[in-house]
């Protein structure tokens, strides 16, 4: 049986491709893909949804709107990153057809959950906003959720905003602080400690068969690629939001450990890191799996396998 999912995305170059992922594999029962205010507006996160849906002539997914800022604090967008789409060009000049449903996403994600108890998998990979808001209104569906699987977070390496933050985090720290102190039942932290060993290069992107396929993830991280480059030394992008996706799909594709884990919001020079007490020094039971290494290697194995399938 499939397994149920909602994913709450705020489409950048890396989201689209996890949504491409996650409707190529057939593995999960959609429920609806929800957007949210991140890399780019909520209006224009949630118009390259629909264009990436359209794209894989995928009609029947429910798009929903979400939350248009973080819980407190002003926008941050990543024009820089992203490009002022949000997914790097491609596509600029396709008019979109699918349109967003009615409802919002945080009342969608609590009556999903509501409906089908134990049943539901959430993969999140823009700032946890929409399922922060979902919490504080309905704290049950922490124990009612199957999984709660999200991208964000650094615990042993640098941050990609700050030199200790990584972006979905210092977006809305606010938020993701709520979502860890929530209660969940299954939580898996999957941060830049394991996305940035899941580098796509062109070497992958050639091993992909469908053409309209291959050239939009050719064009989208063309920029992606080369500001890697210009800061790493290779000529590659890392599949952090992918990453959270192929995890619901084969979860031993990385290794866990149970941590407490919680998330800076007032600090001056550490906004929005995420701490991971690996010594106990806090004394507090482990609220998160946290991904600590990942198969590469079987990453774009079962990624080239299902893009061409």
């Amino acid at each position: 049986m499939k397994k149920k999912m909602i994913l709450d995305v705020d489409t950048g170059i890396d989201d689209a491709i996890g949504i491409i992922l996650a409707v190529k594999s057939r593995q999960f029962d959609i429920l609806a893909v929800t957007t949210v205010n991140g890399n780019v507006s909520l209006d224009t996160a949630t118009r390259n949804t629909c264009k990436i849906l359209d794209l894989l002539s995928e009609q029947d997914i429910s798009v929903i709107k979400g939350a248009d800022s973080p819980i407190i604090r002003s926008p941050f967008f990543e024009h820089r990153i992203h490009g002022e789409d949000g997914i790097g060009g491609a596509l600029k000049d396709v008019p979109v057809k699918k349109q967003p449903d009615d409802g919002f996403a945080s009342d969608f994600i609590i009556n999903s959950i509501l409906n089908f108890p134990g049943e539901v998998t959430l993969v999140m990979t823009g700032p946890l906003t929409n399922l922060a808001l979902a919490v504080k209104k309905c704290p049950q569906i922490t124990k009612l959720v199957k999984e709660v699987i999200f991208m964000g977070g650094v615990v042993k390496g640098v941050g990609n905003v700050t030199p200790t933050s990584e972006y979905n985090t210092y977006v809305d720290p606010e938020a993701a602080k709520i979502v860890l102190q929530a209660g969940f039942t299954s939580i898996t932290q999957v941060g830049l400690d394991v996305t940035r060993k899941v580098l796509l290069g062109e070497e992958h992107i050639q091993l992909i068969q469908n053409d309209a396929l291959a050239d939009y993830i050719r064009e989208s991280t063309s920029d992606y690629r080369k500001r890697y480059f210009e800061r790493n030394g290779i000529w590659a992008c890392a599949m952090h939001d992918p990453l959270a996706v192929a995890i619901a799909l084969q979860e031993d594709l990385v290794t866990r450990e149970e941590y407490y884990v919680d998330v800076e919001t007032k600090s001056e020079l550490c906004d929005g890191q995420m701490v991971c007490d690996f010594q106990n020094r806090l004394m507090k039971p482990p609220n998160a799996h946290v991904c600590l290494d990942v198969d590469a290697e079987a990453f774009f194995d079962l990624f080239i396998r299902i893009i061409n399938s």
